[in-house]
């Protein structure tokens, strides 16, 4: 595989009031960027940080599927995004907080 890991951050935009919401309004852009950068600044190397369109899960967002295997997580603060780098990425932990079930 190119990339160990590959994170899509969803920074889906929906128009203002929308019953499901969107990530968009939750601050999802500026957590996607602070994520890539922060990456970047731990040396955290055969990843890939994307941000991505409607990942459909609205409702539980800002929301981050992580590739191979295909978890997900709800990312709300930059503390998050720290937990979420730190464990996952350089540790191999899981982060059973942010962790999003597949019923949710």
């Amino acid at each position: 595989m190119f990339y160990k890991s590959h994170v899509f951050f969803c920074t889906n935009e929906r128009s203002s009031g929308h019953v499901r919401g969107c990530c968009s309004s939750k601050g999802s852009l500026k957590l996607a960027n602070y994520m890539k950068a922060r990456a970047k600044e731990l040396g955290i190397e055969n990843i890939r940080v994307n941000k991505a369109g409607c990942l459909d899960r609205c409702e539980l967002g800002p929301v981050v599927v992580m590739y191979p295997e295909g978890n997900w997580y709800k990312i709300e603060t930059r503390e998050d995004v720290d937990e979420f780098l730190k464990n996952k990425l350089i540790d191999n932990n899981e982060v059973e907080r942010l962790k999003v079930l597949d019923d949710e």
